[in-house]
């Protein structure tokens, strides 16, 4: 991962990727999870996304990986929250109530960190990366996650071609791809979002759809 890439945006404010809501797609189908209350969820690639915030309001404990420490700060700044702060060998950890942010690098999550989440929602995660480590997240990440864990995934598809990632075009058959041998994939829910997101149009975007699968590891 470009480390540099991301790291430089936060410094200069570039995070048009930000949302100033939270998701809706998270709000429709996260209950359809089942995940009980006091369930871990980890939130990888997790910006200062206000979706860690509802999470935690439903019940769950959070940990959430970002690269950032300026998105970890704004976060917690933003939230009105004061976190206790630690470093340990996987990054510098914040921890305030029900809320953990794990500022470090997403590819050194280790197996005991991961065994204990019983959820997972990637929002931003797999379409912020490339072709090439793609593959190498859902190994590392996705293949160190517990039996039974559940996932809501969001992604995007749109003719890649037409514009460079971030964010990146990951269309169902590379799901399948990537998840197949181990996760049961259900695609939940498809919309087309063109028309609400003139930022990419602008880009010559000629199409543009997002989706929400839930995937339960076996």
């Amino acid at each position: 991962m470009d480390t540099d890439f991301w790291l430089r945006r936060w410094e200069q404010g570039q995070i048009g990727f930000h949302q100033s809501r939270v998701m809706p797609l998270l709000q429709k189908h996260w209950p359809g999870l089942g995940l009980p209350a006091g369930s871990r969820v980890l939130v990888p690639l997790a910006g200062k996304t206000l979706d860690v915030a509802w999470l935690a309001e439903q019940g769950h404990a959070v940990l959430a990986v970002e690269l950032s420490p300026i998105a970890v700060g704004q976060f917690f700044e933003e939230h009105a929250l004061k976190p206790e702060i630690r470093s340990t060998p996987l990054g510098t950890l914040y921890r305030a109530g029900p809320i953990e942010f794990l500022c470090g690098d997403i590819f050194g999550l280790d197996a005991g960190t991961l065994a204990g989440c019983a959820g997972c929602y990637d929002r931003a995660a797999l379409i912020a990366l490339p072709p090439e480590l793609r593959g190498r997240y859902a190994r590392h990440v996705y293949g160190q996650l517990p039996a039974g864990c559940r996932t809501l995934l969001l992604t995007l598809d749109y003719p890649q071609a037409e514009m460079d990632g971030p964010p990146f075009s990951v269309p169902e058959p590379e799901i399948q791809t990537l998840y197949g041998d181990r996760w049961r994939i259900e695609r939940l829910e498809t919309r087309d979002i063109l028309a609400q997101e003139p930022r990419f149009a602008a880009r010559g975007v000629s199409r543009m759809q997002t989706s929400a699968f839930r995937l339960t590891a076996s």
